[in-house]
């Protein structure tokens, strides 16, 4: 029955799909009136918005060998309960320390459910052609969902309140439930390796340690202390698990599989795309809310070429890709993603024509890159891994989410703070370098003359930081571009 209802499987699935990559970045427009609502300090800020990637990426290798072990069908069907009552959770939650466990909770069910749908994809779809269009599809939901997320949130914020960027995955999830378990086969669980929660533990704890150590790092007035804790603590986790990895009889994730250079290389072009879309996404959305002063529907609506051109991108790319290959199609789409986002940097003073014309070429880039990654990572895996292997891709996808928001969103601060110089005039405290939320909102308590002068100052920094990540971003590809030149040209 599967044969005939492929498609509407792949849309069952991609629906899920959708709502776990979303909820990534629906938070980006919501954040600005969120911060406001629970009255959320910068860390906390940060907190809420990497709980969630943070948590999947650690979850996600444990996920994809118990998707091997007990089934597809099985774990995605579980993820579904879970994530519509963690949505839940987080839609009414009353304090900021409260939505961010909501946000690890929701990261449980989207871990459950996301190595499952590729391997889904990979068992229902035969044809070599078919497959390729189906997993081209599939990266353009992922690819899409990634860049939509602002423009969703812009868009609920514009009638309803904060809550309802998560309140909306609960309809569709009981809409999915029902028709996945009446048409989704029963695919994979004939691995029958044990699973490793001591495995699941330390990557874990070493991802997290080493976020945290990189985000204490960015801050202006990092503790030096804390950093080396934490730096210390997840890197000694992280070779830990590598060590427990090779030496056990069924690893969590086969370091093997990375020998094949299609494989590795489709990995690390996943976590690049994503580096530079969510940490581009993040600093644009908060551009056009802060400095020029959108409303969260007018910015979302601004960002809207990017989802587009993106699942535009998706099935092409699948159609093309059994005739130029893996190779050419990451190359070509590192290229293209480099020269929209240099040319936003270059005119992002230039009429709104240009700027969305950089948009959708970055787009279209990332949705090409992301559908060429997932194709080389899926058909280069065995069958009886291919649940690894998607959790594997996952992790870079949320990791490369993670570090975007990490990395470039600690550079744009670094930046923000460094340039932002304020007279001794204007009776602030120090807490208007930490973020030009936080200017603004000092803004707020000035006299109508010192409050213009502040935000004048403050809008001004934060446009040198935005400069500066759309380079840091646009070099980043130029590098990726380089270095899959290199290394996938080579012959294995």
């Amino acid at each position: 029955m599967f044969v005939n209802n492929r498609w509407l499987i792949l849309a069952l699935i991609s629906s899920a799909l959708f709502l776990i990559v979303i909820d990534m970045t629906v938070l980006y427009t919501a954040l600005p009136r969120l911060t406001q609502a629970l009255d959320a300090n910068a860390s906390q800020k940060l907190w809420i918005v990497n709980a969630y990637p943070l948590v999947v990426a650690g979850l996600l290798p444990g996920a994809g060998m118990l998707s091997d072990r007990i089934g597809h069908k099985r774990l995605f069907m579980a993820g579904l309960p879970v994530f519509a009552v963690a949505s839940l959770c987080a839609a009414f939650s009353p304090s900021a320390e409260w939505l961010i466990a909501a946000r690890a909770f929701l990261a449980v069910g989207a871990a459950m459910m996301m190595p499952a749908t590729l391997s889904i994809v990979r068992h229902i779809f035969t044809d070599e052609r078919e497959r390729a269009l189906a997993i081209g599809i599939w990266a353009a939901v992922a690819s899409s969902a990634a860049a939509l997320g602002p423009v969703v949130g812009g868009v609920l914020l514009e009638y309803f309140w904060w809550g309802s960027v998560f309140l909306i995955n609960v309809p569709v999830v009981m809409l999915v439930l029902p028709l996945a378990w009446r048409l989704i086969p029963h695919c994979g669980g004939e691995n029958k390796r044990p699973y490793d929660i001591v495995g699941s533990v330390q990557i874990m704890i070493g991802l997290v340690g080493s976020i945290y150590a990189l985000k204490e790092l960015s801050k202006t007035a990092p503790s030096f202390i804390a950093l080396a804790i934490a730096a210390a603590i997840g890197i000694v986790s992280l070779v830990l698990f590598v060590r427990r990895q090779r030496q056990a009889q069924y690893p969590m994730i086969d370091f093997s599989l990375f020998q094949n250079r299609l494989f590795a290389g489709g990995v690390g072009v996943a976590l690049l795309s994503m580096i530079a879309l969510i940490g581009v996404e993040l600093v644009l959305s908060q551009r056009l809310q802060l400095v020029l002063d959108l409303s969260p529907l007018q910015a979302a609506l601004f960002i809207l070429p990017i989802p587009l051109a993106s699942v535009l991108a998706g099935p092409l790319t699948g159609l093309f890709l059994p005739r130029y290959g893996e190779r050419r199609m990451m190359l070509g789409s590192f290229i293209l993603t480099g020269l929209g986002i240099a040319g936003l940097a270059l005119f992002y003073q230039s009429s709104v024509l240009l700027q969305l014309a950089c948009l959708c070429i970055t787009g279209f880039g990332v949705g090409g890159a992301i559908t060429a990654a997932s194709t080389a990572i899926m058909l280069n895996a065995p069958e009886e891994k291919s649940g690894m292997a998607a959790s594997i891709e996952d992790v870079s996808y949320e990791l490369g989410g993670v570090l975007g928001i990490t990395l470039l969103g600690g550079l744009m601060t670094a930046v923000y703070s460094h340039s932002l110089t304020l007279p001794g005039s204007l009776p602030v405290n120090d807490i208007a370098y930490d973020s030009i939320d936080e200017a603004l909102r000092l803004a707020a308590t000035l006299a109508d003359e010192q409050a213009e002068q502040l935000r004048q100052l403050a809008r001004t920094a934060f446009d040198r930081a935005f400069i500066a990540v759309l380079i840091a971003a646009a070099l980043l590809m130029a590098l990726g571009a380089g270095m899959a030149k290199w290394t996938l040209g080579k012959k294995r």
